[in-house]
């Protein structure tokens, strides 16, 4: 069993990664192979809807979303990380998200994601954690990943690495999370041994308020 766990901060080893390796070493201890993946920064654009993706089978962009997608299909889980800019995730996170599910669904591709849990991780000097935890999850929600939890909201406060480790409830709570993401997974396990299969999946209907 594999978590991917994505930075998207800008910065390769600051609070995220601090965050996001806290996680990973819980993991780790618990069985669970994982890889951090960074998201970079060089500019990732966002969506510009053209739906190629559904022809291409893979994002029109080639950069750093399509080589992620491919990664995402050998995980059973997921992290994602991001720090707050202006009460957000970053610019980079936000068009990286939009484009990896995006593309990924419109190719058909949707088992990418389908049913794996996932969670996020923010990190933060001060303010803006609960509203980019809001903002994160719901990609989740949208495309039927159970969202793995903490003891409180999965979150890390300190202007940088060392702050993030002397803050012992957030690193707590990465650890604590750790721990839970790797007692889903093997659920998950023990439930394919069983025989047990996932939920039957409709035809999906899209419409709108317009009739």
């Amino acid at each position: 069993m594999k978590v991917l766990l994505v930075n998207g901060s800008p910065h390769k080893e600051g609070c995220t990664y601090t965050a996001l390796s806290e996680v990973a070493k819980t993991l780790e201890e618990e069985g669970i192979q994982t890889e951090i993946y960074w998201v970079g920064n060089k500019p990732v654009g966002g969506c510009i809807a053209c739906k190629a993706c559904a022809k291409l089978g893979k994002c029109v962009f080639e950069d750093t979303v399509n080589e992620f997608v491919e990664k995402a299909k050998e995980a059973d889980g997921f992290i994602f990380g991001s720090p707050v800019h202006y009460a957000g995730a970053t610019g980079n996170m936000t068009g990286f998200m939009d484009r990896a599910f995006y593309s990924a669904f419109q190719a058909g591709k949707g088992d990418v994601f389908l049913y794996k849990p996932a969670a996020t991780v923010i990190s933060a000097r001060r303010a803006g954690t609960t509203a980019t935890y809001d903002q994160l999850n719901k990609y989740f929600g949208i495309t039927q990943m159970p969202i793995i939890s903490s003891r409180y909201w999965n979150m890390v406060h300190g202007a940088t690495p060392d702050d993030v480790r002397k803050d012992e409830e957030g690193m707590q709570i990465m650890r604590i999370l750790g721990r839970n993401m790797a007692y889903y997974l093997k659920c998950i396990e023990a439930g394919k041994e069983k025989g047990i299969e996932l939920p039957k999946q409709e035809e999906i209907h899209f419409t709108n308020f317009i009739r």
